[in-house]
């Protein structure tokens, strides 16, 4: 900008010299200058007009560029507004955005605290309370007091339940407990109770007897925990009386305690009988031989805990012998293991 004003002004100079110039030139010539002089004189005002034309573009880009440089920054700052104003509006929208996430997130983190509180209260004991540890250290016939959790009811008479329970480090027998049936219909699977009892063993199974209950807060059911490998173990024992599962059992010939192939009426060897010894009928206890690994176990359908109307009743009086089955149920104990299932399918 300095330039353009400075040849602005030296051009405007000059033409005020020329025009002194032309002005004495003018005025010293004769009243009918000759030709050459009238050369002169067109040719001077070329210029003076040339000059003059110059210093008005001269002029004109001076102020077109101030004005460009003025309509920059004006368009600077418009452009720059809009910028702004989107910023200022999408902020509260950012905000409102996010507010929903922040309140999902405090919501999810109190419910995530309970959830793990809930978690770890069910390993805790109320006071007088025995550990699973503490009921395996118990001698027999002596009073055990137990939290634990309902899995499955076998059968209720006279006032007297017999229920599977369970809680996350153990399982417990309770047999013939003190129960109406009113209540009884309460314990559903899950149902926590605190069982005050004796500690007994009957041909090897450990259970409750003459027990009584109270119904309290909590509900946890066991998933099936896979025992196969621990089949014919000493350690197997250590799990009694839980809801467990075997995998790939081989369907056996039924046979006696005396080692000889059960038979039905017309001299086919079966793969179940009713009752222990095949003196049952439909609606009776089954019991059938599975193998793993050259070693032969019986296993039971109990009918106070599945009767005959239940899907693992009429599964096991369709086995055929050699068939590969899969299965779940309670490790029950009698003179060694006696699962007592609670489901059989084909092996995958």
């Amino acid at each position: 900008m300095n330039g353009i004003k400075e040849i602005r002004n030296k051009a405007i100079d000059f033409l005020s010299d020329s025009s002194i110039i032309i002005s004495i030139q003018i005025n010293g010539r004769n009243d009918r200058p000759g030709r050459k002089q009238q050369k002169e004189e067109r040719k001077m005002k070329k210029l003076t007009t040339l000059l003059l034309v110059s210093a008005l573009v001269l002029s004109c880009v001076g102020c077109g560029a101030k004005e460009d440089a003025s309509g920059a920054d004006n368009a600077q700052q418009t452009e720059a507004a809009p910028e702004t104003q989107e910023q200022d509006e999408a902020q509260p929208e950012a905000e409102d955005a996010a507010r929903p996430e922040a309140e999902a997130e405090a919501e999810t983190e109190p419910q995530a605290d309970e959830d793990a509180q809930q978690a770890a209260g069910a390993e805790e004991k109320s006071e007088g309370v025995m550990t699973y540890a503490e009921y395996v250290a118990a001698d027999l016939d002596t009073e055990v007091v137990v939290e634990t959790y309902v899995q499955a009811k076998q059968s209720w008479w006279e006032d007297k339940a017999t229920v599977y329970t369970q809680d996350q480090d153990g399982a417990y027998f309770v047999y013939n407990m003190a129960c109406t049936e009113e209540d009884y219909a309460k314990l559903t699977p899950g149902t926590k109770i605190k069982v005050t009892g004796y500690k007994a063993e009957w041909s090897g199974e450990v259970e409750i007897i003459d027990a009584t209950f109270e119904i309290e807060d909590g509900n946890y059911v066991a998933e099936a925990e896979d025992m196969t490998a621990l089949l014919g173990s000493d350690e197997l024992i250590n799990h009694q009386n839980k809801f467990v599962s075997f995998k790939g059992m081989t369907v056996e010939a039924k046979k006696d305690a005396d080692g000889n192939e059960m038979q039905d009426a017309d001299g086919n060897s079966v793969a179940f009988v009713y009752n222990w010894d095949g003196s049952g009928q439909d609606g009776d206890d089954l019991y059938f031989d599975v193998s793993l690994d050259g070693n032969t176990y019986t296993f039971t359908v109990e009918s106070y805990l599945c009767d005959n109307t239940t899907d693992v009743y009429g599964a096991v009086t369709a086995l055929n012998i050699g068939d590969t089955i899969d299965m779940e149920g309670f490790l029950y104990w009698y003179e060694g293991v006696n699962p007592h299932i609670t489901s059989v399918t084909a092996a995958n």
